[in-house]
């Protein structure tokens, strides 16, 4: 149980996790689930780049990420804390619980303060706008933050069938780039051969579609507990495929 506890991030409480030797310590002694490119496993690989990209990088993954990312394309509202006089900005995550919502996490709770460990997998706060500013930079193949043949690896299929087996909760029928889902047939209203993106567990969605030119983004304030959640996303997908004009 504190394995898990400290090796896992979710459901989000940042202020939780140990710094980043200790997370990485830890985890050397937990056994691996496969070989590497034997089978797919979500999350733990971004939280391990983060730290890789702070050791190579020399400096911490948050000022890595502020340099190469978030000043570039004017994302001031994004980081892995809030921003300093911006909690009367901030709003309150719920979960459902039977009929009713419960507080996950609050204006002045996990996200007000530097988290210890920055997560590459999943520690950002973030905005529409920042979002919108970040998915126009992929449609745009990169622009000039990111070299338009990683864009184009980030957003490509990089899992045979047999890997894709290994995992039947996190794909739900997608396949996997570089950090988000790609869709390699449709199987619903919404997919388009493409389609980029993926479904964060707080409650937000975020794709683009580049055959189409187009991006959607949701962001609601309840984590995905069951289907009536996912109703909510599947809604608001079928949906944008309409007003896009994506529909298969």
């Amino acid at each position: 149980t504190r394995l898990i506890d400290e090796l896992h991030q979710g459901p989000p409480r940042p202020q939780a996790m140990p710094a980043p030797d200790e997370w990485m310590s830890i985890l050397g002694t937990v056994p691996l689930l496969h070989q590497p490119g034997e089978g797919f496993t979500y999350n733990t690989a971004f939280d391990i780049l983060g730290v890789l990209v702070a050791r190579v990088s020399g400096r911490p993954f948050t000022d890595h990420v502020e340099d190469r990312l978030l000043r570039p394309l004017a994302m001031f509202d994004t980081g892995f804390s809030s921003p300093p006089g911006s909690i009367d900005r901030m709003t309150t995550s719920y979960r459902r619980v039977d009929d009713t919502l419960e507080i996950v996490d609050g204006p002045d709770g996990e996200w007000s303060v530097e988290p210890v460990f920055a997560s590459g997998a999943g520690g950002l706060l973030s905005t529409a706008a920042d979002l919108l500013a970040f998915q126009r930079m992929l449609l745009d193949g990169g622009g000039e933050v990111l070299p338009r043949e990683t864009v184009a690896a980030m957003t490509s299929d990089h899992l045979d069938p047999t890997i894709r087996d290994t995992d039947s909760v996190f794909l739900d029928g997608q396949s996997w780039g570089y950090g988000g889902g790609v869709d390699i047939a449709v199987r619903n209203p919404w997919n388009v051969i493409g389609r980029f993106g993926w479904v964060g567990g707080t409650g937000t969605s975020a794709h683009v579609v580049p055959s189409h030119d187009s991006i959607a983004i949701l962001l609601t304030q309840t984590e995905l507990g069951g289907p009536a959640d996912a109703a909510v996303l599947e809604s608001f997908w079928t949906v944008a495929a309409e007003v896009l004009g994506h529909r298969p």
